[in-house]
């Protein structure tokens, strides 16, 4: 299916949206109405059905936007990781716990869990 696209850049009222392959112009107060909104005249300046193609907005936004959010990616991957190696120290706790001696209910009281977590730690597999 073919797709058109469109640019949209913020304006004082919301965004204006220009058509990439064919000079179709409009506004809209909000991002989500762009391809609804798009969509009729893009259909009669291509030529195509309105169902006959995808709309594809892209929206002008600050390159600091674009750091931003690469960042938190990187910050939630590693968030992520970290999670996952205190999970692994946690059950390796709970099992140096049962591996001298101590019960379930004790495993809970020392690592401040409920015996019932306790015991999920001790069998979870590596």
């Amino acid at each position: 299916m073919t797709t058109l696209h469109v640019v949209a850049t913020k304006n004082r009222r919301g965004w204006t949206l220009v058509g990439v392959e064919h000079s179709a112009v409009s506004e809209v107060a909000r991002l989500d109405q762009a391809a609804g909104e798009m969509r009729e005249a893009l259909a009669f300046l291509s030529g195509l059905p309105a169902d006959g193609f995808d709309i594809d907005v892209m929206p002008k936004i600050p390159e600091a936007f674009q750091v931003e959010q690469a960042e938190a990616a990187r910050l939630r991957a590693q968030a992520s990781n970290a999670r996952a190696a205190a999970a692994g120290h946690s059950r390796n706790a709970a099992r140096v716990l049962a591996a001298a001696g101590l019960s379930m209910r004790d495993i809970g009281h020392v690592m401040g869990i409920s015996h019932q977590r306790a015991h999920q730690l001790v069998k979870a597999r590596r």
